[in-house]
């Protein structure tokens, strides 16, 4: 039995999603496999690989012999653009998770502060128009309040002066 390190395709129509599998040479392409190794995805930018590199290592070990494309995923594996998922990378795959969790909560915090600032700032401008029309609204007053005044104190004059004639 020959084993080769090979990729099984799934995925849907030009929606190409592979998996890096050992298998025996004489098993049809998308059939039966031995271990799977890992995942390949090539839609993404830039594509993602994630393997098992101690198992893949052990495959290597013990005569399997990679496609060529399976060569190249390998290849990716080797110069630290893949994910290594075996035991020892698991904990680095872990810490960069947190990482990128870390980012996104404070990406999510600057946006939930600059969403609270320009709220404040739209109360703030709400605030300052209706300060504005409160105090246009007194001085109209104001103004109406003095005019009433000055009718006021002229129609006592007027009534006076209209008795004034009516007595002489």
């Amino acid at each position: 039995m020959t084993v080769r390190i090979r990729l099984q395709r799934h995925g849907a129509k030009k929606r190409p999603f592979y998996r890096v599998v050992a298998a025996d040479q004489r098993a049809p392409r998308d059939g039966r496999f031995i271990e799977l190794l890992g995942t390949y995805d090539p839609l993404q930018d830039p594509p993602a690989i994630r393997l098992k590199k101690a198992r893949v290592d052990y495959w290597l070990g013990v005569g399997a012999s990679p496609s060529d494309t399976a060569k190249w995923v390998i290849g990716q594996l080797e110069k630290g653009a893949a994910l290594n998922l075996s035991e020892e990378g698991a904990a680095a795959a872990a810490a960069q998770a947190e990482k990128e969790a870390a980012i996104i909560a404070k990406a999510a915090k600057r946006a939930a502060l600059a969403k609270s600032a320009e709220e404040a700032a739209a109360a703030t401008a709400a605030e300052e128009k209706t300060a504005a029309a409160a105090k246009a609204a007194e001085a109209k007053a104001a103004a109406e309040a003095k005019a009433a005044e000055e009718k006021a104190a002229e129609e006592p004059k007027a009534a006076d002066a209209t008795d004034e004639s009516a007595e002489g």
